[in-house]
Parts: C-alpha cells; sequence; structure tokens
C-alpha cells in the first residue's frame, strides 16, 4: 500500500487534438477504488496545480470523516483544462475533455463544479459525452442508488432567496468556520469587517451568510476591480446586480460606494480578509499590505507558502483551505448517502455543525503543538489516512 505522503497514484495530461490545448487529471489516493475532486477550467492551468488541488482534496476527505456516519470519505482527485471558461471554444473543449476521461469518471473519478465552471455546465456536458453522470463511479458504493440519486437531485433543485442550495452550503461553511475563529478570540460579529475577493458562487455565499450573521462587509472584489465602502456595502444589492461570473454591474452601485483598484481588497481595512476567487493571491510581493487578523481561504491555494510563513511571523492567521472550502464536496456526499436530506435547513445546520467542530478541532490543536492551522490540520489529516486505509482500503 503506498505511503500517505507519496506521490499520486495517477496523474496524466491529455492534448485536444482540435485546439491542441491541455487538460490534467490527478488521483491522489483511492478509498474504496474511488476519488472525488472538482473539475476547473481557467487559462494556465497546469498539471502542478491541478496535483496540488488533488492533494489538497484528499485532505480534505479525511478531515470529514466521521466513523458513525453513512458518508465514508472517498480518496482525492482533481482536473484541469488549460483554457479560458468564456473563450468560444470552451464548452467543445470541456465536451472532448470528459468524452477522453470517460472511463476514468465512469469507475473511479467523482468530479463537478469547481473554477470556472458550473454544476449545469457539467452535467450538459458529460451528457454529451455519454455520461450517465458526473459522480456515477460512487454509485456501487450506495446501499440503494435510485433513493440516493433521486434525494441529490432534489437537493440540487432546492432554492433559498432564489440561489440554488448547492451554491450556498459552500459559502455556509466557509462564514462558519470565519464565525468559530471569531467566537474563540471572543471577537464581536457586529465589530468585524470583512473584505472578500470574488463574488462568484463561493463569495458570493459567503459574503451573504457573514453579512447576515451582523460583519459589515466593507470591500469586495471581482474582475472589474474593487468596490468598497468603509461603512459596509449593500451585500444583497451586489449580489441581485451579479451575472452568471459574478461580475457586478457598476450601476447598481450607491453614492457612498467607491470603485477601486483590483487589489485594493488586499489592504481593506478589515479583520477579516477572504480570498474566494483564484490561486496564488497573496504572495511574498504583496502580504505586507494586508492588516487583516484572520486570513480565510475560500479559494484554493491562495495564499503561497512563503507569504504564510511570513504573515504568521506577525500574528495574521491562516485558515487553510482544506477545511474552509470543504463543505461544499461534504454536502454532495453527505445528501447523497444518506446523511441529510434535500432540505436547506437540514444542509446549513449540519454543515454548521461540521465546519465549526473541523475549526475548533484545528485552532486547538495548533495552539497544543505550537503550530499554524495549516499545520495542525496536516496533523489531523496525518492521523485519520491510516485509520481510513486499514478499515476501507484503496482499492476494495
Amino acid at each position: 500500500m503506498p505511503a500517505p505522503d507519496s506521490s499520486p497514484l495517477m496523474s496524466l495530461t491529455w492534448t485536444d487534438h482540435v485546439t491542441g490545448r491541455q487538460g490534467h487529471l490527478v488521483v491522489d489516493r483511492l478509498v474504496r477504488g474511488v476519488s472525488s475532486g472538482g473539475l476547473r477550467m481557467r487559462d494556465g492551468c497546469t498539471l502542478n496545480e491541478v496535483a496540488g488541488l488533488a492533494r489538497g482534496m484528499t485532505m480534505k476527505e479525511a478531515l470529514h470523516y466521521n466513523p458513525e456516519g453513512r458518508y465514508v470519505p472517498l480518496g482525492g482527485a482533481k482536473g484541469g483544462i488549460d483554457c479560458d471558461p468564456r473563450a468560444p471554444e470552451a464548452y467543445d473543449l470541456l465536451v472532448r475533455y470528459l468524452r477522453a476521461m470517460r472511463p476514468y469518471i465512469e469507475t473511479l473519478w467523482t468530479t463537478g463544479e469547481d473554477l470556472g465552471l458550473t454544476q449545469d455546465v457539467v452535467d450538459r456536458a458529460a451528457a454529451e459525452a455519454g455520461l450517465v453522470s458526473s459522480v456515477q463511479a460512487v454509485y456501487p458504493l450506495l446501499d440503494d442508488e435510485p433513493t440516493a440519486r433521486r434525494r441529490l437531485a432534489d437537493a440540487f433543485a432546492v432554492e433559498v432567496d432564489g440561489i440554488g442550495l448547492d451554491e450556498l452550503v459552500g459559502g455556509c461553511g466557509v462564514a462558519e468556520s470565519v464565525l468559530a475563529s471569531l467566537d474563540r478570540a471572543g471577537q464581536p460579529y457586529t465589530e468585524t469587517r470583512a473584505a472578500i475577493q470574488g463574488l462568484g458562487t463561493m463569495g458570493g455565499a459567503t459574503a451573504r451568510f457573514l453579512a447576515r450573521a451582523g460583519l459589515s462587509i466593507v470591500a469586495v472584489a471581482d474582475v472589474k476591480g474593487t468596490i468598497g465602502n468603509p461603512e459596509g456595502l449593500d451585500i444583497e444589492a451586489l449580489l441581485a446586480a451579479r451575472d452568471a461570473y459574478g461580475t457586478v454591474d457598476r450601476t447598481a452601485l450607491r453614492p457612498a460606494d467607491r470603485e477601486l483598484p483590483g487589489d485594493a481588497w488586499l489592504s481593506a481595512d478589515a479583520e477579516v480578509l477572504v480570498p474566494a476567487a483564484v490561486s496564488y493571491a497573496i504572495d511574498t510581493a504583496n502580504e505586507a499590505r494586508v492588516t487583516a487578523r484572520w486570513i480565510v481561504e475560500a479559494a484554493n491555494m491562495p495564499v503561497l507558502p512563503e507569504a504564510e510563513e511570513r504573515l504568521a511571523a506577525r500574528g495574521v492567521t491562516v485558515l487553510p483551505d482544506v477545511v474552509v472550502n470543504s463543505g461544499t464536496n461534504a454536502w454532495w456526499w453527505w445528501t447523497l448517502f444518506g446523511d441529510i436530506g434535500a432540505d436547506a435547513d437540514e444542509a446549513f445546520t449540519y454543515t454548521r455543525r461540521s465546519m465549526r467542530d473541523l475549526i475548533d478541532r484545528m485552532l486547538a490543536r495548533a495552539e497544543a503543538d505550537g503550530t499554524t492551522p495549516r499545520a495542525a490540520a496536516h496533523a489531523i489529516v496525518a492521523d485519520r489516512l491510516p485509520v481510513i486505509s486499514e478499515r476501507f482500503g484503496w482499492y476494495r
């Protein structure tokens, strides 16, 4: 059996015969013969990036291991396509990629939306590629496949305030990570300001839940720049003015709202920063601009390791992506395996409880070990992976 810290189980690069663009798949680990991890599409996506994300998925799955739950964590994997999702050729490229990856999706890789792709687009392309579902590899592990599939389909049909439940649960998990950290520090919600990079699915939902909890959102950033207001933004109005890519129509701004440079969110006068857009957003060239007390990684890998070291040295706490943004993936499996039903209140309650437990466990471990939250999360995973392997195996 390969060691938990070994190289990925499988790594491949596919070249599209029509455009010459490349797509990647990395399976970091299997549990019971199946892995889990989304498919992203962005210009410049690399194999190394996908490999890092796949390892992160292994960690996210292990962190949500509950011996009493119906959901058994899967292995970690990730897919990536090097293309701007807005490009004219993007959709056809996605279909060809899924067609090429069909043998893996049918047997060992469950996937879904990630950066640059929405689940409805993935589902439509998967059907065109001849797939039953983007998560069909997990079906043999279900006790009652028809009921489980119907429950997940019903959950995807649930809307809250006109927004799909599947678009909200991830942000609910991110927001609860913030709130749990504030509670441990004795920081009142109503005295806390937040700045958010990205107002798409994850960032938008996070902004909504934080604002409703009483935090003041003083800056949000999209591809056009940063929108700021030290007195707090009208998040509901901004969310209503978004397009499909999370870009806000500036005609919706109030007189006191200000249009600022794209990177202004980074130095916003706020206690909490939530990078919820792209990877590698905070590096050694810009980390000194951060004045926040907490950075909460809603995006995958937004803070480079060297920058995180410097931030930690000056007392900035980075809550790592492997914990913070794991709620969406977990919600899929909680629903499919039957730990929760197709109900928004049940989903939010379960997500909040699970994320708060993870945050508390991670921060307590960090304090006890004298390490960063990321190191603590890694330590928790290192404890759990052998248990999962011993109980469920890689391939059976």
